[in-house]
């Protein structure tokens, strides 16, 4: 029986049970059912409410847009309208100007047409007045008796009578103090710069002599069938004088600079011992090129001992050549810097800028050094390459004026003149023989090179011989002749010259190749 109720109670419970889960899980899912339709419900209001955000923010929007482009579209309308405006009134502002320089052609022609009326009545009048005048002219010389061009020299021969005293008197009272004051001025200068400079003078010589270590070195000198001597003659240009003088060869020359490259040459080959015509070649183009050095040392040299600056390369060599040119027997370096330091001290007396008086003084004959290269005289060679290497015009001007052939202009220009007469005009400066001997020659050596064809000219044997090297691509055996007779022709027509001279025509054909 209690089994019984036992087992009835379980089945009671389980019902119960059953019956209450089933009645919970169908609240559960009433309540999961309405939560849902709450969220679903509110998701639709926030969907609606984001919604009429959304389109409120692009209503906003589209509205600012609008504003903007209406804005932009006024701004763009009024700049139009500003352009638009300007345009128009530089429209108006050309047809007023327009019309300006209308009235005012017409101005000028109608003044035009009066300046013509005005010259005409002018001409007029000044015609009616230039009878007047030879009318009265006329009426005068016949009343007188005199003409025109009398009666003017009458006049100005009373004048001149009544002046020419007092002229005279007043002139001559100003050059009475001119002189005592020059005179006193000029010696104090004089005396001051020559006591303050003085220089050795040693004159320049035609010839040059090297020693030989023994009298054997002439027969090598002169070598087989006197091929060497010949050579050594025919590069250098100098007279090579092989005597009975022991253990020496004389070397002549009226050029200075030739007959320095060529004692370098000899003594060169002397030390050497190899003398043949090609080593010949080869150490006289060597000393060629080392000479170019010497002579830029040279003028670098006067440069220092004046302390001239800033002077251009080129020039600086063309200064240096000065050294194997002679003026008179003057060395022209040994004078350009005579002068500069002459110049520089007179300047100093005067209070006048010492440094430019210096390289004026340095520069009044630097034509002197290629003169026999280009034509013309040093002064007109030397005011060139003034110009050329840009020197000062107190400078170019000095050069132009210290002969006398161009006014000076600067109290530089006239210093430089007097110290170029005191450098020159002291005793034994100068020889006047040995110059015209020089000229002589350069004159000699000169009417050969004005012909075609020519290559090298020399004067040699004292100026008794010229040597023509002739261009073989050029002149022919035959022509070679030819040209020595022209020479002769000219010589004898335009120089004049003691003895004779013996022209010599030399044309040489070289075959050379290179062994690889």
């Amino acid at each position: 029986m209690e089994t019984l109720f036992s087992i009835l109670l379980v089945v009671i419970g389980l019902s119960v049970g059953v019956v209450g889960s089933f009645l919970l899980n169908n609240l559960k899912e009433k309540n999961s059912n309405k939560k849902a339709e709450e969220i679903i419900e509110k998701a639709k209001k926030e969907a609606e409410k984001t919604k009429r955000d959304t389109l409120l923010e692009t209503k906003e929007e589209m509205h600012k847009l609008k504003m903007d482009a209406d804005r932009e579209i006024k701004e763009r309308k009024n700049e139009l309208k500003i352009s638009e405006d300007r345009l128009t009134q530089r429209e108006n502002n050309m047809d007023k100007r327009e019309e300006l320089y209308q009235k005012r052609d017409v101005a000028l022609d109608e003044r035009e047409s009066n300046l013509l009326l005005k010259q005409e009545e002018i001409q007029n009048e000044r015609a009616k007045v230039e009878e007047l005048k030879q009318e009265q002219l006329d009426l005068l010389s016949k009343i007188s008796g005199l003409s025109k061009d009398k009666a003017h020299d009458l006049m100005m021969k009373k004048v001149e009578e009544q002046m020419s005293k007092e002229i005279a008197v007043y002139i001559k009272e100003r050059e009475n103090e001119a002189k005592l004051e020059a005179d006193k001025k000029a010696k104090d200068l004089v005396v001051s710069s020559m006591q303050r400079f003085a220089a050795d003078l040693a004159n320049e010589q035609t010839v040059t002599v090297v020693a030989l270590p023994n009298d054997e070195m002439k027969g090598r000198i002169i070598g087989r069938e006197g091929r060497n001597i010949r050579t050594i003659e025919a590069i250098t240009g100098v007279d090579l004088i092989i005597d009975d003088t022991p253990e020496a060869v004389v070397l002549s020359s009226f050029d200075p600079l030739r007959r320095e490259i060529a004692r370098i040459t000899l003594e060169t080959l002397l030390k050497d011992g190899r003398i043949h015509p090609t080593r010949i070649e080869e150490i006289y183009d060597k000393v060629s090129k080392d000479m170019k050095a010497k002579i830029i040392e040279y003028g670098n040299d006067a440069l220092f001992e004046l302390g001239i600056t800033k002077v251009d390369p080129a020039l600086i060599e063309i200064i240096g050549k000065l050294y194997f040119r002679t003026s008179y027997g003057q060395n022209a370096l040994e004078h350009s810097k005579q002068v500069a330091h002459l110049a520089g001290l007179i300047a100093g007396e005067l209070g006048e800028n010492v440094s430019l008086a210096k390289r004026a003084g340095l520069l009044h004959d630097i034509g002197k050094a290629i003169d026999h290269e280009v034509e013309g005289s040093h002064v007109e060679i030397g005011v060139d390459l003034a110009k050329k290497y840009h020197e000062n015009e107190v400078v170019i001007n000095s050069i132009a004026s210290h002969h006398g052939d161009t006014n000076a202009t600067s109290i530089i220009a006239v210093i430089v003149a007097i110290a170029d007469s005191l450098s020159a005009s002291r005793p034994g400066a100068r020889n006047d023989s040995l110059e015209n001997y020089i000229k002589r020659l350069e004159q000699l050596e000169n009417i050969a090179k004005e012909m075609d064809g020519i290559e090298k000219t020399f004067a040699v044997q004292a100026g008794r011989e010229l040597r023509v090297i002739v261009k073989p691509d050029e002149i022919d055996d035959l022509q070679a002749h030819k040209v020595a007779r022209d020479i002769k022709e000219k010589i004898e027509e335009t120089m004049q010259y003691p003895g004779t001279i013996k022209v010599t025509v030399v044309r040489e054909t070289r075959a050379q190749e290179e062994a690889k």
